[in-house]
Formats: structure tokens, sequence, C-alpha cells
């Protein structure tokens, strides 16, 4: 800390042709700032008076000293316009109209607007509105982007593409394993159960086949995806944005949904299939765990029953569902990443939103593909 000058007479205050000329004097430091503050209280500043102040005879200045000047005038009712300064040296004037810049007064809160129930219903309905707008229009822009590259394949970013489709899918096999093996303990004990009661414990391996494959693992596999890939894509990108990278990567010429988005859409359409395989394989082997141990279901006779119930269209239907889910998941991911404001509030903000609506989104594609395929019977 820097040390304090000898007491000095840091202003002295004259009247010339009607303005109060202040002669700044001395080191205006840090380790002064209350010597000083005290002097300018004794000044006895008369609000609506014009005010000079003179540099020439200032040893030194800091923020600290030129905020408590500044904030002085300011409480004496002496506006920026009803001061002038003189004979300062270029740095000081700079620091000076610096700290005036940072001293601006914060907005008011403004008056809270308690909004009643139908208000809530439609600023929710505009907010839906507003947001489903936003990724139709960045579906198109990235729709566009993909002619671009099939027209130029040369420009379509491989290495980055591996590079996430080891972090979708590769790191996230685990995880999506030990969760529908849990679900398929889950399911067959809950069959298991009921179907003792009526000495039908072996279809128990029909429920496990079909629940597992055509609707549960593309589900929970989506759902791990969302919260998983989705909120990473968006903090990914968003961090980048409020780092600047993004602008940078425009003003070198390239695409900025060529370089971030494609690679990760890419990479998570072709994981997600891979991803509910391996959740059909895991849910199964849980159920076929409580079949063998809770059921007393043989393991070759519990396999044969999933052979013979499980139809290649009910796999396929599974399977086929994710690549949908997967690039619902980027598209709105990637999209929110995009819109962060340049603020740690809007990150956090917008990553929660996709989880969120990823979640919702997946649901609502599996509902609408569940009374799709049933009325085309498959």
């Amino acid at each position: 800390m820097a040390e304090a000058t000898p007491p000095t007479d840091w202003i002295e205050c004259r009247v010339e042709d009607d303005s109060d000329v202040l002669y700044l004097a001395g080191a205006w430091r840090l380790a002064n700032v209350a010597a000083i503050a005290g002097r300018l209280r004794e000044l006895g500043l008369k609000a609506g008076t014009h005010c000079v102040l003179d540099g020439s005879r200032l040893e030194s200045l800091d923020t600290a000293a030129g905020f408590i000047l500044l904030k002085h005038l300011a409480n004496a009712g002496c506006t920026r316009s009803m001061v002038s300064g003189r004979g300062f040296d270029p740095r000081y004037e700079r620091l000076l109209g610096l700290v005036h810049e940072r001293m601006a007064t914060p907005p008011s809160a403004g008056n809270a607007v308690r909004l009643g129930l139908v208000q809530r219903v439609g600023v929710a309905v505009l907010d839906v509105v507003r947001m489903l707008k936003m990724h139709v229009d960045f579906i198109g822009v990235v729709t566009l982007e993909l002619a671009s590259l099939v027209r130029s394949p040369g420009r379509f970013r491989s290495r980055e593409t591996v590079s996430q489709f080891e972090a979708v899918c590769i790191d996230a096999v685990p995880i999506v394993a030990l969760v529908n093996f849990l679900i398929g303990v889950v399911i067959a004990y809950v069959l298991g159960v009921q179907a003792q009661r009526y000495g039908a414990t072996l279809f128990v391996a029909d429920g496990i086949a079909l629940g597992i494959c055509r609707e549960l693992s593309p589900i929970l596999s989506s759902v791990l995806v969302a919260g998983r890939s989705g909120a990473a894509f968006t903090a990914q990108i968003g961090t980048m944005k409020v780092e600047e990278e993004i602008d940078a990567i425009s003003t070198l010429g390239l695409s900025p949904i060529q370089v971030l988005v494609i690679p990760r859409l890419v990479a998570l359409m072709v994981a997600a299939p891979l991803l509910v395989f391996v959740g059909d394989v895991a849910g199964i082997a849980g159920g076929l765990l409580v079949g063998t141990w809770q059921l007393d279901i043989a393991p070759q006779v519990f396999l044969d029953r999933v052979h013979a119930a499980l139809e290649m269209r009910h796999f396929m239907v599974g399977i086929g569902k994710a690549p949908v889910f997967a690039a619902i998941v980027a598209t709105i991911a990637c999209g929110m990443g995009l819109q962060v404001s340049r603020d740690a509030r809007s990150l956090g903000q917008n990553t929660t939103s996709t989880v969120v609506q990823c979640i919702v989104w997946v649901i609502i594609l599996d509902a609408a593909f569940a009374v799709a395929f049933q009325r085309m019977d498959i």
C-alpha cells in the first residue's frame, strides 16, 4: 500500500470571474484520500456555481482520488456541464474522464408489475410462440448450411465431428447402459409381481422386449443425451459467444453454423441409434437378471421368448426414432447457445432452458410417433 504523503494544502479555492476555481495540489493518491475528502468538505461549495478544476499543481492522480473529487462535486450539485478543467496533464485528464464515465448512476429498478392469471397465460403463450419462431428460423439456417456443405463437401469438419462423437457417444455409454439396466430391473420386477398371480411369468420377457426396445430405451437415451450433451452444447457455444470467439470465427470468413453446429448435429445423430442399441441390450439384461433370480425363468428360455416377441419392426421403430430425437436436441441446444447474451446469467438461463425444452420436445415427438405408428399398424 502506498505511503501517505506529508500533510499539504490539497486544494485551494478562489473566486475568479464568478467561478470557483479549485487548484489541486500535491499527490492525489489512494493513501491521501481521507485527508483530501476532509479538505473538500471544508470548501463548502454552493450548488449552481460554475467550477474550474486547475491541475497545474498536481504531482500525481489516481482513480480513487479522482472518484472522491468528482463524487464530492456531484453531491454539491455541480453537474458535468458546470465543471471544466485546465492545466491538467493529458494522462490525468483522461483518467478523470474515465472515472466520470464509470460513475454513471445505475438505472432504477422500476415498479414491479403484478400480472393476473390471464396476463400470465398470455405472456407464457407469447414466449412459446417467440421460441418456436426462433427454432424454426434456426432450423432453416442449418438446412441451408447443410445444403451448402453437400455442394462443397470439402468444408465439412470431419475431425471436429469425430471429436464430438467421442464426447456424446463413447463417454455416454456407461450412464446410458446403467440407467436402462436399472429400468429393465424395475419393469421386470413390477410385471413379474402381477404376472405371478396368473401364472404367466414367462410373458414378462415379452413386456421387457417390447417396452424397452420400442419406447423406453429411445426416450431414456434421448433424455440423458438432452441433459448431458444438450446442456454441454449450449454451455460451450454460449461461452464462446460471451468471449467473442464466434465473432472471431465470422471475422475469419467462416460460418459459425458449419464450424460449431453441424459437427455437433451430425455426431449426435450418428451416436443416438448406437446409444439406443446399448440401452436395448442393457434393459433386456436387467429383465433377464430379475427373470432368472426372482421369477425362476431359465436364461435360455427368457432369451428365446425375447427373440420370439421382438420382431424386427419393433426394434427398428426404437432405433429409427433416435436420430429424430437427436436432431431436435442438437438443434435446440446449439440454437440456445447462439442466443446467449454476453453475460453469465444468460448463459445459465439458456442452458437450463435447453434441457427443459429438449425433454419436452422428445416426449411430444414420441407421442406423435406412437399415434402415427399405431395408425400405420407398425
